[in-house]
């Protein structure tokens, strides 16, 4: 999963970034609202943290940019303003969800596993796939039972299989989700998480579209 965290305190930000990596989650920085419009029209995310004090364009802005845009990524809208106006504003806008700080860390990780999961098509908090399940509010996998191990670029890459489940996902988007946003990283990355995730749960489970991408299938 690929955060974009928009905040321009710089001591806060890197808090919540480095508590979002510690979950898995791959996070974009933008610390100003011109760049937060750029990144949100022009890049790939799974779900968007958005603060309203924004320099260079007020988040409301950005937020109704992306949206006349048809990004439709999931936003969570983080103000220290707790009037009502300001909420009603950004729901207006297009905000899914709204937290006001200060706020725990441990509530903003599973407002973002929500707001991805229901993004995804997906009511129940678990989601199977044969007998490999993922819960998403959690982070956690299981394997026919058992605590499955993952590295961070394997969760994020399985992540999203299991998320979109039967569709074949894109080996490029796979890479912006991976690492960040880095288009620079050599594809067969990719391929050799794939194959590590293959040892792990099962190489049927994964198939392989050429030239296209990796779909994730319940186990034969």
């Amino acid at each position: 999963m690929r955060v974009l965290l928009v905040e321009d305190d710089a001591d806060l930000s890197k808090r919540i970034a480095a508590s979002l990596r510690a979950e898995n989650f791959a996070v974009d920085i933008a610390r100003n609202g011109e760049d937060a419009e750029h990144a949100g029209l022009t890049e790939i995310f799974d779900v968007a943290v958005l603060d309203l004090g924004l320099p260079k364009i007020d988040g409301v802005t950005v937020l109704k940019s992306w949206r006349s845009g048809e990004r439709m990524l999931p936003v969570l809208v983080l103000t220290a303003r707790d009037g009502w106006p300001d909420k009603v504003a950004a729901f207006k806008a297009g905000a899914d969800d709204f937290l006001t700080k200060p706020f725990k860390i441990e509530e903003l990780i599973l407002r973002l596993r929500a707001l991805v999961r229901r993004a995804a098509g997906h009511a129940a908090s678990v989601i199977t796939c044969g007998d490999l399940s993922f819960d998403a509010q959690l982070g956690t996998f299981e394997l026919a039972g058992l605590p499955l191990r993952l590295t961070a670029f394997e969760w994020r890459v399985l992540s999203c299989l299991i998320l979109r489940k039967d569709v074949i996902v894109d080996r490029r988007e796979l890479i912006e989700r991976v690492y960040e946003g880095d288009t620079d990283v050599d594809s067969n990355s990719i391929e050799v998480i794939i194959a590590r995730l293959r040892r792990k749960i099962g190489a049927e489970r994964i198939g392989t579209e050429r030239g296209r991408g990796y779909m994730l299938r319940a186990g034969q």
